[in-house]
């Protein structure tokens, strides 16, 4: 079996360098493939993206480019993968409102309840509509949590919080919330109980052996009956946590408050600000970015979007002369957010480089979607990231050279060795 993989696929590849580089380029485009998905299910397109991923896939079965072409070919990536995170930021402002500052609850009610899971907010919306009046509640859970950000869903009066924490959380948490869970996208950890499994719908590119998937009808619209129908069978959720947590500091919201913010710097209040986005995982390795938020000094701004939020964004960090300390912006796309926040600051700042700026890269990655926010974040000429809890397996010797000597990509090491080294930058 071993002999045969090595036959084919991207193994298949011999020198190890040109395989790397191709491994990024293919997993770019994979986080382009997902961004562009969401946006087309609200009615946004833009064929150039659609170009460039045959463009680029086809340049991956090329033997004869060059590694500097072929890094090159990454960047590009990286540019089209702005491009995209940028028509679903348009996409999604254009139909729901541009998020504002909004606080979430993490406790329950004692309706009956859906919880609903992944990327995909058309398919929320539908299911809010669905719901309405029926008796039933719906939850959040993991990336679909900045839903409540967006103006248009704070309508409906069932759609009461967020229910748990990140993506890999999901054997324990959906075993106390007692309803159906309806999975939008990605990220299903496979069900270790079939009472677990039979409460799981999914849709879209998403999908399990044994749960029941949901298509779309001739209109577009997808008949949620039978999730909702199960959910008024089912217990209410347990309660595992109580509170609020506080989000929606998109490109939109964090700029309405440009001159609070810039203030706080000028007087030195912000000494500086930590882009924590990116992926959560598992691993025990991960605790490093609770503990690193918790030990950054009280006069810094985290910036944060993606599954990774959850590792801090239940800390009690305080304000910044009102400014909250974790400023979430959103889903693992709106990493687009903390980069027009950026290119504004540096506007507004009046500098000439991007990477003059009191910010500091700190993204923790997992997969594809994480790949191509770092590679989009290197598009726009961002330098010095530091990518952890480990550097990918797939980065060859040579391109790991290559970024760290072009970019200064480094990976992370501990807690206090790190804080010291970015406060000195």
């Amino acid at each position: 079996m071993l002999e045969k993989a090595n036959t084919v696929g991207v193994m298949s590849t011999f020198d190890e360098d040109t395989r790397s580089l191709r491994e990024l380029v293919i997993y770019g485009l994979k986080g382009i493939a997902a961004y562009t998905e969401h946006a087309l299910n609200i009615g946004f397109s833009d064929i150039s993206i659609h170009n460039f991923m045959y463009e680029a896939l086809s340049a991956t079965l090329d033997d004869s480019p060059s590694a500097e072409v072929l890094t090159a070919l990454v960047l590009k990536t990286g540019e089209f993968g702005v491009k995209a995170m940028a028509l679903l930021d348009k996409a999604n402002t254009s139909r729901y409102g541009n998020p504002e500052i909004t606080e979430v609850n993490i406790d329950v009610r004692n309706n009956p309840a859906i919880l609903v899971s992944g990327h995909d907010l058309t398919d929320l919306e539908q299911l809010l509509e669905q719901t309405k009046g029926t008796g039933l509640d719906v939850y959040t859970h993991s990336e679909m949590l900045p839903a409540h950000y967006y103006p248009q869903f704070k309508k409906y009066d069932n759609f009461v919080g967020n229910y748990g924490n990140a993506w890999w959380k999901q054997l324990t948490e959906f075993e106390s919330f007692n309803g159906p869970i309806l999975f939008t996208t990605n990220c299903i950890v496979p069900p270790r109980k079939e009472e677990i499994r039979e409460r799981i719908f999914t849709t879209n590119s998403a999908g399990y052996p044994g749960c029941r998937h949901i298509t779309a009808g001739k209109t577009g619209v997808k008949d949620f009956s039978e999730i909702i129908a199960l959910a008024k069978a089912l217990p209410s959720p347990k309660e595992i946590e109580t509170g609020t947590i506080t989000g929606g500091f998109a490109h939109n919201q964090v700029m309405e408050l440009a001159d609070k913010v810039l203030a706080a710097v000028d007087s030195g209040a912000i000494r500086k600000f930590f882009v924590m986005a990116g992926c959560d995982g598992r691993m025990k390795s991960r605790e490093y970015y609770t503990e690193f938020a918790q030990k950054l000094p009280k006069d810094t701004i985290i910036l944060t979007a993606g599954c990774a939020k959850y590792r801090y964004n239940k800390l009690d960090l305080g304000s910044i002369n009102g400014i909250p300390r974790v400023l979430d912006a959103g889903q693992c796309n709106d990493s687009y957010s903390l980069a027009v926040i950026a290119m504004n600051l540096k506007d507004a700042l009046k500098l000439d480089d991007i990477n003059d700026l009191p910010i500091v890269y700190n993204i923790a990655w997992y997969e594809q979607k994480a790949v191509i926010v770092l590679l989009a974040l290197l598009s726009l000429g961002i330098k010095n990231i530091h990518l952890g809890p480990t550097l990918p397996a797939f980065l060859s010797p040579g391109v790991a050279k290559i970024l760290v000597e072009n970019f200064g990509i480094s990976g992370i090491g501990t807690v206090d060795e790190d804080i010291e080294e970015f406060l000195g930058r």
